[in-house]
């Protein structure tokens, strides 16, 4: 899943964290550890619940071995013990359909579909009604969205925009990433076009062959091929909506799996791999051995989300701030297009998708417990608590009331110390504000968006770059987000064997077959391969598929302009 889902709007509304607040009303260390749950749950009989999400890339824990998870269950008496994908999540999701057995809390990514087919979920509606006021108050306003076919509400969508928007300065939005030595070597070049991006790495690999380095690398593993097939809409000028681009204009849906971008794309791998300069295991790693790759020092380039690189790109980070003549082997993110007259739309507009989020499954002995578990973690209070940490821990609070960290406490917020502490495992996948979102008194819900902070965190190599392309954020790069009321149309509801939701899953079939054939093939049988690909792919009903997609963007048009 990814964490773009609701990344929005202008800069412009930074002023709203001009908002002061009176120092006594913040949260401080003794308030969040002892608020209680909304409901009135109480520390006493603690219990354990389960929770498995299917995604990869981070350790098995019980919450409450955190400092976080501990504090919530001061609160609630409710510790989760959260298991994480290894493996294929659709071979996973698929054996506990079949067992039946489930956690108590599933969070299923991708596979959700198939876990509302098989009825593993709960209908949330009385649950919410009866103890999610916090629920309400963030949710409220999608609740229509939100409901399943039958009316009902059977999970939370993962993070909900609240307050002014705040771009992220360093946020989880796609680029395409380059070793920063790469940059420097070639003197802080304006890289803005495909070709330019691609003869920025060739050059590089060229002057240090000893080195033995992969020029670009790209994952296609499980659900993550999208790192793989997403490129050519970004190329194109538009933000992460899935299977399409919609056209500001028309309202238009259109499919990109098979049109020019995307050949063009594919046959700029193709010609990669044939100078040796793409990496084939791209087509056979698993994420783990993707990531490996990216800390190994030894790769220039590639596309992807921050926040699905986030587990290598912390790594460098860390070891560059303990050691800055390795700050080369970090990543620098370029918003690279097809020609320098389109304008990029890396950064996404605010949205909800309503196709991932978490949901009480059958299985569950106590679902009220967990719901208010959910419902307290969306209190003001535990959301700071969840952001920024404990007041004199991890942040501070100056007299104007705004929220800041001291250089002490920014170079403790290691790698590590995120696991430890908690904000490793509550920075998403539960109810929460969005990440560029605010709190009620002004105040930047995730620290990285607070101005103070993020310049403070930065390094002398960081302003050095930044100095270089005359930025102050690595996102002023990029610009800035048009409004896209259906934003994003990946996040569309599909029913139970819909012709949308079979679309979906033969173009994966066929995409996932011959995107590495048209990669891998020898340059000179790149056309017969692709003309192959066209005729499988023309089978499909595409026209049918774009239909229903602008349908269901002009719905949500009229929803945002008042209608129902």
């Amino acid at each position: 899943m990814r964490k773009t889902l609701l990344l929005g709007l202008t800069a412009v509304m930074l002023t709203s964290l001009a908002t002061a607040c009176s120092k006594s009303n913040e949260p401080d260390k003794a308030a969040t550890s002892t608020a209680a749950a909304t409901q009135g749950t109480t520390a006493k009989d603690k219990v354990t619940y389960t929770i498995f999400n299917g995604v990869a890339g981070s350790k098995d824990v019980n919450t409450n071995q955190t400092t976080l998870g501990k504090a919530l269950e001061d609160q609630t008496g409710v510790n989760f013990k959260l298991e994480f994908l290894v493996g294929d999540l659709k071979t996973k999701i698929g054996t506990m359909i079949a067992s039946g057995d489930y956690p108590e809390v599933l969070i299923p990514d991708a596979a959700i579909e198939e876990v509302m087919n098989a009825g593993a979920f709960i209908p949330l509606d009385e649950l919410i009604d009866k103890y999610g006021p916090n629920i309400k108050r963030v949710y409220g306003d999608f609740f229509n969205r939100m409901k399943a076919k039958d009316g009902k509400i059977y999970y939370l969508p993962i993070a909900v925009q609240v307050g002014k928007f705040i771009p992220e300065p360093d946020g989880g939005h796609g680029a395409f990433w380059v070793q920063r030595r790469v940059l420097e070597e070639a003197g802080y070049p304006t890289i803005k076009t495909l070709d330019q991006y691609i003869k920025l790495i060739k050059d590089y690999r060229e002057k240090h062959k000893s080195e033995d380095l992969t020029g670009m690398v790209s994952l296609t593993h499980d659900w993550r091929f999208f790192v793989t097939s997403n490129p050519p809409m970004h190329l194109m000028g538009y933000p992460n909506d899935g299977n399409v681009t919609v056209d500001l204009k028309t309202f238009e849906a259109k499919t990109y799996a098979a049109n020019d971008a995307t050949k063009t794309w594919l046959k700029t791998l193709n010609q990669l791999n044939a100078d040796g300069l793409f990496d084939k295991a791209s087509f056979v790693d698993n994420y783990d051995q993707y990531i490996a790759k990216l800390t190994s020092h030894k790769v220039l380039g590639f596309f992807d989300y921050g926040w699905q690189v986030a587990n290598a790109t912390n790594v460098l980070k860390d070891e560059a701030r303990q050691d800055p003549t390795k700050d080369g082997y970090r990543y620098f993110k370029l918003p690279v297009t097809m020609s320098e007259n389109i304008k990029d739309a890396y950064i996404d507009p605010p949205g909800l998708a309503t196709n991932r989020g978490i949901g009480i499954t059958t299985k569950a002995k106590d679902p009220v417990r967990i719901i208010q578990y959910f419902d307290n973690m969306l209190t003001e209070e535990n959301q700071t608590m969840l952001g920024w940490g404990i007041k004199g821990e991890t942040y501070e609070v100056n007299d104007k009331g705004r929220y800041y960290r001291t250089p002490e406490q920014i170079t403790k917020l290691t790698e590590a110390f995120n696991e430890k502490f908690g904000f490793k495992y509550y920075n998403w996948n539960w109810p929460m504000y969005n990440t560029t979102s605010t709190l009620a008194n002004g105040n930047a819900r995730a620290p990285g968006n607070q101005p103070e902070v993020f310049e403070l965190d930065l390094t002398a190599k960081d302003k050095e770059i930044l100095g270089k392309y005359k930025i102050k954020t690595y996102s002023d790069l990029f610009a800035s987000p048009d409004d896209r009321p259906w934003f994003p149309a990946w996040g569309f509801t599909k029913g139970q064997n819909s012709p949308e939701l079979i679309w979906e899953t033969k173009k994966d079939e066929i995409t996932k077959k011959y995107f590495p054939k048209l990669v891998l093939s020898t340059p000179d049988k790149f056309d017969s391969v692709w003309d192959e690909f066209n005729k499988e792919f023309g089978k499909l009903d595409t026209a049918g598929y774009e239909k229903w997609t602008t349908a269901e963007v002009k719905k949500l048009i009229d929803i945002a302009k008042g209608g129902k």
